[in-house]
């Protein structure tokens, strides 16, 4: 299905996977919350997603670590333990009988609502979690032909507002900023932090390659990525020169290449960005060694031998 940095090869086994709700595992079909869920009424909740790697939850750990902190930012109970996490997770994908090329969403709301409001003290019973697993690789098409992007007008916001590290499901300033993609012909919208500086896109992390050097934003205005961390692990390994920098439009509309990154994508070309064309409108080198390296790591995480 074409959908942007998220186009991925359609599976029909999607069609009869099994969810987890609160630990109850049911036929996507049955799997339901109730319209009273915080998530539901108030978007109140962090959620992560996650990929299944020969029978490996990559940099799971490092999700862990991002979904306990947001949880502990916006004051919410899990209510489970990492390790209870953990067996929830093996416990779906052990259902499905999955063991690679799965994507799964996992979700934790504030729990069932009392009353129509948003105060937290409102709240009547323990955190909602959901897990949600897909058949779903990348695209070969959008891995090597790359996204077209468009600079929108909907910006990251300072963290006094509504924090950008939160991944929370309070989405609709990303969700506005793709709309504003779509209305531009574009796959994704590249946003601008309150500086007017390049910052992240709308569910990617952004990265130029110039003169040699690999640049992404500060972080000051995005999530913490983990696949953007990686990224720039993996150039420190191999010796390629990366910088987390302020950079403008005009940096970007000539770099050399552009790509951006994902737990779903991995690593992602940009061919074009509002009307430029990027490099030569190809994949460059640079991108491509960064998606060779991030299957590596993959395979490295999950203890997958190389011939």
């Amino acid at each position: 299905m074409d959908e942007g940095s998220h186009a991925y090869e359609d599976d029909t086994r999607n069609a009869d996977v099994k969810v987890s709700v609160n630990g109850e595992i049911v036929h996507r079909d049955k799997a339901v919350v109730s319209v009273f869920d915080a998530g539901y009424i108030l978007g109140d909740g962090v959620w992560e997603g996650v990929r299944l790697h020969h029978g490996k939850w990559v940099f799971l750990d490092a999700h862990l670590d991002r979904l306990f902190q947001g949880a502990k930012a916006i004051d919410m109970d899990i209510g489970r333990t990492r390790d209870e996490i953990r067996a929830a997770l093996d416990a779906v994908a052990e259902a499905n009988g999955m063991t690679t090329g799965v994507h799964v969403r996992l979700m934790v709301t504030r729990g069932r609502k009392t009353a129509l409001h948003q105060n937290p003290r409102f709240t009547a019973s323990p955190a909602t979690m959901v897990i949600i697993p897909e058949y779903k690789t990348p695209s070969p098409r959008l891995l090597k032909e790359g996204l077209r992007l468009a600079t929108v007008p909907v910006r990251r916001g300072y963290s006094d507002v509504q924090d950008p590290k939160l991944n929370s499901h309070s989405k609709l300033n990303c969700i506005l900023a793709a709309i504003a993609a779509d209305k531009a012909g574009a796959d994704e919208g590249l946003m601008l932090d309150p500086h007017g500086f390049v910052a992240t896109c709308n569910s990617t992390h952004f990265f130029i390659v110039t003169r040699g050097e690999v640049w992404t934003s500060t972080g000051d205005f995005c999530l913490a990525g983990v696949t953007r961390r990686k990224i720039l692990d993996l150039c420190a390994r191999n010796g390629v020169t990366a910088r987390e920098k302020n950079f403008t439009l005009t940096d970007v509309h000539s770099a050399d290449e552009a790509f951006v990154t994902g737990t779903f994508g991995g690593v992602v070309p940009a061919r074009e960005i509002d009307g430029r064309v990027i490099g030569n409108g190809e994949r460059g080198p640079v991108a491509k060694k960064l998606q060779d390296w991030y299957a590596h790591l993959m395979d490295e995480e999950a203890g997958v031998t190389r011939v």
